[in-house]
């Protein structure tokens, strides 16, 4: 399937099975009508909305000064406007419910690094995207909240960017580009995601010792460029 196309799972609200209260629908998250219409089978099957975790997106491995200006179009189109045709789809039942919108980001949505195109650009936009709406949905009720999360362990991690990365240094197709992480568990990121809604918690970082990294950079870039040197992999 497409990186720009998803669906919405409502959490089971009555007892019984849980195949009995879960169902999957796919839609185009670059279509606005599509986001809609599967909002509205949503509610029209459960009554209300409580939580929408937005999940679309796609990596790249690229050097920046050499990415097209198309590239940079079609991530900004799948990283981050589907995330705006989303909101704007939820918000009325969300605030309804006085729910949470999650938005999954990235590590790259708070430092940039190498070898990753035009990533990073379209997380940064996601991440000041979620900032504006939770200063303008809270008085809506709407809990938002952005998680930055490291590299995703999975099985073919270091390969499935191989192609993509004909031509950089060795260490552009590892994850996270190469720089120096544990792969992050995704069932136990599942499990933060979820008690950060329910502590309605601005943002998640993991892992967490990321956020001095940044709080440094923000200081002082030139400390925050050293550093990130010095976690990039020689090979």
């Amino acid at each position: 399937a497409a990186s720009h196309v998803g669906g919405l799972v409502p959490a089971q609200r009555t007892a019984g099975p849980p195949s009995a209260a879960c169902f999957w629908q796919p839609a185009d998250f670059l279509d606005p009508a599509q986001v809609r219409a599967l909002v509205e089978a949503v509610l029209a099957r459960h009554g209300r909305l409580d939580a929408v975790i937005h999940c679309v997106g796609r990596s790249a491995r690229a050097a920046a000064h050499t990415t097209p200006p198309e590239a940079f179009r079609e991530l900004w189109e799948i990283n981050f406007l589907t995330a705006v045709h989303c909101a704007a789809a939820v918000r009325p039942a969300l605030a309804t419910s006085r729910g949470s919108l999650v938005l999954i980001g990235s590590l790259a949505s708070k430092m940039a690094g190498w070898h990753l195109g035009a990533y990073p650009a379209s997380k940064f936009a996601l991440a000041a995207y979620a900032q504006q709406l939770r200063l303008e949905l809270a008085p809506q009720g709407i809990h938002v909240l952005l998680v930055c999360p490291g590299p995703i362990r999975r099985e073919d991690a270091g390969q499935r960017y191989a192609a993509q990365a004909a031509g950089l240094p060795p260490a552009a197709a590892q994850p996270g580009g190469g720089v120096r992480l544990r792969g992050v568990d995704p069932q136990r990121l599942a499990r933060q995601i979820l008690a950060a809604c329910q502590r309605r918690q601005p943002e998640l970082v993991v892992p967490g010792s990321a956020r001095l990294l940044f709080a440094l950079a923000q200081l002082s870039p030139r400390l925050g460029d050293w550093i990130m040197t010095r976690m990039i992999r020689s090979s």
